[in-house]
């Protein structure tokens, strides 16, 4: 595609966190990566455009997602449970995974880059139309539209909806600061149990120290923030890195932080090994908990015990859950055990069990 005809197309429009270098070059600082992007050339996350020394995004509002689902999905475990949030994606990322879920929206770039138009506004209206108490920036990372992100999640705000975002934690301290008070909570997602050799080899990331600094000025923002890991037979299924996650996630963010422990399935390019045993996830969830958090999940198991909150005082069940569901829900006033009384560190309120739905 010729350059004068980038700017023609849906979605274009001037980005946000950069600034003019000498020569038409420019500075993104959106992501960590940090990129220092020539005229005429793309970010590593391809959906970021160089245009005769101003920066553009090419997937402003043109999304390739949107609907709405539970909350408990992002997974969300106790951020307004039992809540609707409505989902939105575009296309494009700033991680090459090779194990990716959704590579079909992540790892679509530069020309290739599609989806349908909407506004903020758009999108906002339809959240309330589905009942939605919440929006979700999700399916691919959010960071890549933070534009539209950011303008939706102003609106949202002054109509009363709550935000969510589902990321891979590399955007900047500076944009999280942009963002900080217009975002409510946060599901990071590491893979690998944070390996850096495997952040190299699978992902196509340099190194995922910087991670931990944005992880660290969500919580500075005030953000809800639960942690997920995607457990990688064989290359990230490593006891001795979801020991050091989970004692820095206690170090840094608290024992009662939620810990999930998602179960890889075989995607993409990555199709080779199988799916991680239930046993494995079983195995790390124990290394977790010895580490000291007191909730620990596991993803992508539908069924499993691990999927419900226990009271972490008594054990007591306390909220059960089928998959991305509510089923029954045993606290008491003020998020109280009704055994023992203890107060479980859970923001926001309760919207309701739902059972769950079965498609066939």
């Amino acid at each position: 595609m010729r350059e004068d005809e980038v700017l023609k197309r849906p979605g274009v429009r001037e980005a946000r966190l950069w600034k003019p270098l000498e020569n038409g070059k420019v500075y993104c600082y959106l992501c960590h990566r940090r990129c220092i992007i020539v005229p005429g050339a793309y970010g590593v996350c391809g959906v970021r455009y160089n245009h005769e020394g101003k920066l553009y995004t090419l997937v402003y509002g043109l999304l390739t997602a949107a609907n709405p689902d539970p909350i408990e999905k992002k997974p969300l475990m106790h951020f307004n449970p039992g809540s609707c949030v409505f989902s939105i994606s575009t296309a494009g990322c700033n991680f090459f995974c090779r194990f990716c879920q959704n590579w079909v929206l992540s790892q679509t770039r530069r020309d290739r880059v599609f989806g349908e138009p909407f506004t903020p506004e758009e999108v906002v209206e339809q959240a309330i139309r589905h009942g939605c108490q919440g929006i979700s920036y999700t399916y691919n990372e959010p960071t890549i539209f933070y534009e539209f992100m950011y303008d939706t999640a102003k609106l949202a705000k002054e109509k009363g909806l709550f935000n969510t975002m589902v990321t891979n934690g590399y955007m900047t301290p500076e944009a999280i600061k942009e963002l900080g008070p217009y975002m409510d909570a946060a599901t990071v997602d590491f893979k690998g149990g944070g390996n850096k050799e495997f952040y190299q080899k699978f992902m196509g990331v340099p190194d995922p120290e910087p991670i931990y600094n944005s992880i660290l000025e969500m919580k500075k923002q005030g953000w809800w923030i639960e942690i997920t890991n995607l457990v990688v037979p064989i290359y990230g299924d490593k006891e001795e890195d979801i020991r050091r996650l989970a004692k820095w996630i206690v170090e840094n963010l608290g024992d009662e932080t939620p810990f999930h422990l998602l179960r890889f399935h075989p995607e993409y390019m990555l199709t080779n090994i199988p799916s991680t045993p239930v046993e494995t996830l079983e195995k790390l969830a124990k290394v977790a908990m010895e580490e000291g958090l007191k909730h620990v999940f596991i993803g992508n198991v539908w069924g499993h015990p691990l999927e419900n909150t226990y009271c972490p005082k008594c054990g007591e069940l306390v909220i059960e859950r089928r998959g991305f569901y509510i089923v029954k829900w045993n606290l008491e006033e003020g998020n109280k055990c009704p055994r023992c009384g203890y107060k479980l560190n859970i923001r926001g309120k309760f919207y309701g069990a739902r059972a769950p739905i079965f498609i066939f």
